[in-house]
């Protein structure tokens, strides 16, 4: 990347990029050999801890927060480029600097719309990264890219909510310090307006009647770095009234607000994934030989590579245009490019990704590159935070409302 940041990015991402040679590279195979000895395969890897005491004492710790407060208080234009850089790395950056999802837009939640003993209960553990968390929305019964399908029930009953529901690839509910659910139901199934039927609750994962049922696969992985996806069933579930976020009627509104800033986060490191690909194709290019020449020479790969190149350079200024824009407008007047980059990043992303598959022929499907893992992962976002139809849909009305 060739662009001119403030001092500060400038200052972060340098301190970055010696924190991923480093560190971060060199903790990738010993990551796996350590998580591959665990007696439980959904704990953390002891360099993992390691990376995380390493990010803090380098000051590279909770910068997606823009809250002061709480985090680095910098801009999305800031972090952009830092996000960026730990997609690179997707199964162990982000969790080293506690930048991770889904504890990001939790903790957002909670420092947006928590009460303040909520925040000393839940947020505070979670930027020190001592605990873990989970966003419980998707079901499988119904469609949940449309929120007024849930079925999952949040009632009142004196000064308690009793939850019932099934839900399921809630990430992060494998890993044993996921202490706490953000758990999104409805309060007022048959209320008048559809988009004040649903609330959010802090369920913590001890409660009795919480069920892990099982560990959801994605394209055969398990996602063991980030706590896996799992099936988590709410069988009469209790919690104090007080565990409401925000109000009722208000949960469609928090997922709105969650949404919006990890969905550009996803689409920053979405650019160092595809950043990690185009190296190593280059790398592979230059060090392979087919038909008495270097793969490098012959004229598909060097499409490959310049597309790609391309490709990259188009997705960096969109997600730059629509973080700047989210600083200066705020999320609402970004809508349409966060749309935009919702759906063409991780399209585009997993394309390069999978022309540098190709590239390594048998190595780029199998356990010795990271190719077939961050392909999973690129080609899983074109559903999470909302599949590419939605977006589609929605921006596709924007458009045509200008000429009606």
């Amino acid at each position: 990347m060739d662009f001119a940041f403030d001092a500060r990015t400038e200052e972060l991402r340098g301190k970055l990029l010696a924190f991923m040679d480093e560190h971060v590279y060199p903790a990738e195979a010993v990551a796996e050999e350590q998580r591959a000895a665990l007696a439980d395969p959904w704990d953390t890897p002891p360099v993992v801890e390691e990376l995380k005491a390493e990010a803090r004492r380098r000051g590279l710790w909770n910068v997606f927060l823009p809250d002061a407060e709480y985090g680095a208080g910098l801009t999305n234009v800031q972090y952009a480029p830092l996000a960026e850089i730990t997609g690179r790395s997707p199964q162990l950056a982000p969790t080293a600097l506690n930048c991770a999802a889904p504890d990001t837009g939790n903790m957002e939640v909670l420092a947006q719309f928590g009460t303040e003993e909520q925040r000393k209960r839940w947020l505070h553990p979670l930027l020190a990264g001592e605990i873990r968390s989970a966003f419980a929305m998707t079901e499988p019964e119904v469609a949940s890219s449309d929120a007024t399908n849930i079925e999952t029930r949040i009632e009142r009953d004196g000064d308690d909510y009793v939850i019932t529901g099934r839900k399921w690839y809630i990430s992060g509910a494998m890993n044993p310090r996921c202490e706490i659910f953000i758990v999104m139901g409805k309060t007022d199934p048959e209320g008048a307006d559809p988009r004040r039927q649903q609330s959010m609750v802090l369920v913590p994962r001890d409660t009795s009647g919480v069920g892990i049922r099982r560990a959801m696969r994605v394209y055969g992985y398990e996602d063991h770095y980030h706590g896996g996806h799992a099936e988590v069933v709410f069988d009469g579930v209790r919690v104090p009234a007080a565990n409401i976020v925000g109000e009722e009627g208000g949960g469609f509104a928090i997922a709105q607000a969650r949404l919006g800033p990890g969905r550009i986060h996803h689409c920053m490191r979405l650019i160092g994934m595809a950043e990690r690909a185009i190296e190593l194709m280059c790398r592979r290019a230059a060090d392979r030989t087919a038909f008495g020449k270097p793969l490098a020479a012959q004229g598909v790969v060097q499409e490959w590579i310049a597309d790609s190149r391309v490709a990259v350079e188009q997705l960096r200024l969109l997600v730059l245009k629509t973080a700047w824009l989210m600083d200066t407008v705020g999320n609402r007047g970004a809508h349409t490019e966060i749309q935009a980059i919702k759906i063409a990043t991780p399209r585009t992303v997993a394309d390069i990704i999978d022309k540098a598959v190709q590239l390594h022929g048998a190595g780029g499907v199998g356990q010795d590159f990271p190719l077939a893992e961050l392909w999973a992962a690129a080609r899983t976002l074109r559903l999470a935070d909302g599949p590419d139809e939605v977006h589609q849909r929605s921006l596709a009305r924007r458009e045509l409302k200008r000429y009606r």
